[in-house]
């Protein structure tokens, strides 16, 4: 609270300092100036934000901001710097599309642009279904192993990104059918359940031997002509192997007898329709890349 016996000319005794006049519970305000360098800060930041003004875009306005001598704004920056990526990106895309897959992969450079770009772009269009680290699931296939239904070298890969599997889209989709052999009445319940058995078997899984022989016959008649007479499959047909420990819709004797009764078939879209060619060789060294591509060919 001030006090008017508090006079501004009056001097501290303590500190010999004249004091302002103002006085709060008894305590008086000395009148020290203000430090020479917290002074000189001050008018250089009042110089410099003058000078900032000036130069820079800072004062805004209804429909934008004064621009400054400099006209250089953070958003005209990233505009070119954009337009400079997009000119980088689209001179190694021109060079993809031109470039052999085997070529793409022996170019370091350029080997390294697809495998990153095709990571961001399996991010974006694939995890959906093969999941963020491509281990797949249930009706959708792990990518990272060996076991690869059309093929797994690059021409094979590529082919499958680009057109895709039974879609509709594609004249030159992946099309690969399995008879409903329960649905349909091809077998009867008990010739799928020895089938079945038989399949167990090939698989190296635990089974009922007797059924198994019964089911071998069944097997031969109505499933080597796609599946092998070992069970290994045909990448022509787009028939899995079903002699390893890889299913695609599950291996137990019910999931089994399942995709024998009324067998489940997944689709992929026709990624270059929606990519481009680019894009659909990204994809497919980073797929290759993986750790279960396969070595192409070379003929």
């Amino acid at each position: 609270m001030s006090n008017d016996k508090n006079k501004p000319n009056e001097i501290d005794e303590a500190t010999g300092v004249q004091t302002t006049g103002h006085e709060w519970d008894g305590i008086k305000e000395l009148d020290n100036p203000m430090p020479r360098w917290w002074l000189w800060t001050f008018i250089a930041s009042i110089i410099f934000a003058v000078g900032y003004v000036i130069y820079y875009p800072a004062i805004p306005l209804i429909d934008g901001s004064t621009m400054g001598i400099s006209g250089e704004t953070n958003r005209s920056l990233l505009k070119q710097e954009t337009q400079i990526a997009n000119q980088k990106r689209a001179e190694k895309f021109a060079l993809l599309d031109k470039t052999p897959l085997l070529d793409i992969q022996k170019n370091d450079a350029l080997n390294r642009f697809a495998v990153h770009g095709g990571k961001s772009l399996f991010k974006v269009n694939c995890v959906q279904c093969h999941g963020s680290g491509a281990s797949g699931g249930p009706g959708y296939p792990n990518l990272n192993d060996d076991e690869w239904i059309w093929g797994g070298d690059l021409e094979a890969i590529y082919t499958t990104i680009a057109h895709g599997a039974r879609n509709g889209e594609d004249d030159d989709e992946r099309v690969s059918e399995m008879p409903a052999f329960g649905r349909d009445e091809i077998l009867n319940r008990k010739q799928i359940a020895s089938a079945a058995e038989y399949v167990l078997k090939l698989s190296g899984q635990d089974h009922d031997a007797a059924i198994a022989l019964q089911g071998a016959v069944i097997f031969e008649e109505n499933c080597t002509s796609c599946h092998g007479e070992t069970g290994l499959g045909g990448r022509e047909l787009g028939a899995p192997s079903l002699a390893d420990a890889i299913w695609l819709y599950g291996g137990s004797r019910e999931e089994i007898i399942s995709q024998i009764s009324t067998p489940k078939s997944g689709v992929m879209p026709p990624w270059k329709a929606r990519l481009g060619e680019g894009a659909v060789k990204q994809l497919t060294i980073y797929v290759h890349s993986l750790g279960g591509g396969e070595n192409t060919k070379v003929e």
